[in-house]
């Protein structure tokens, strides 16, 4: 696998178009357990909702650490691109509720959809709880550029 450090800014930009151009995310707990979930990003920051009875949410209660990917089905290795990132995730803090709920309507309408067909959507995000994934490392893959070529995203 060859890694690279190329413009700092260019893969921060190419990071970031990925991670608004996407929904899912999969994150891997260390006991071990992986869970595909929506998110939304502000910045490289991942928000997503899950239930607290849930096994990946459970698992954070014990340890915050995890890896996660976001790609899409590729069927021909030369096209695969995606982002590969470790941090911990937490509950969102009460005061930031709202504002991310405000993103995540922003990206998945669903949500704020007051229909009454939309009655059990209500509910089960009645029943949820909001998350946030803080990136320690990210890296953004292009195989375009190399066979498992990935270069590291700087996040400061």
């Amino acid at each position: 696998m060859s890694e690279s450090h190329r413009s700092a800014g260019n893969v921060r930009r190419a990071a970031l178009d990925y991670l608004a151009a996407h929904h899912v995310v999969t994150i891997a707990t260390p006991e071990p357990w992986a869970a595909a979930v929506f998110y939304v990003n502000e910045g490289f920051t991942l928000y997503f909702v899950s239930s607290p009875r849930s096994r990946h949410a459970g698992h954070f209660g014990r340890d915050t650490r995890v890896a996660a990917t976001i790609q899409e089905d590729y069927s021909d290795w030369r096209a695969i691109k995606g982002i590969q990132l470790e941090g911990n995730v937490r509950e969102v803090e009460t005061t930031r509720v709202a504002a991310v709920r405000a993103l995540y309507a922003a990206k998945f309408p669903v949500i704020a959809d007051s229909a009454p067909g939309m009655r059990a959507v209500a509910e089960a995000l009645a029943r949820i709880h909001w998350y946030e994934l803080r990136p320690a490392a990210l890296y953004f893959i292009d195989n375009a550029r190399g066979f498992g070529h990935r270069d590291v995203v700087e996040l400061a």
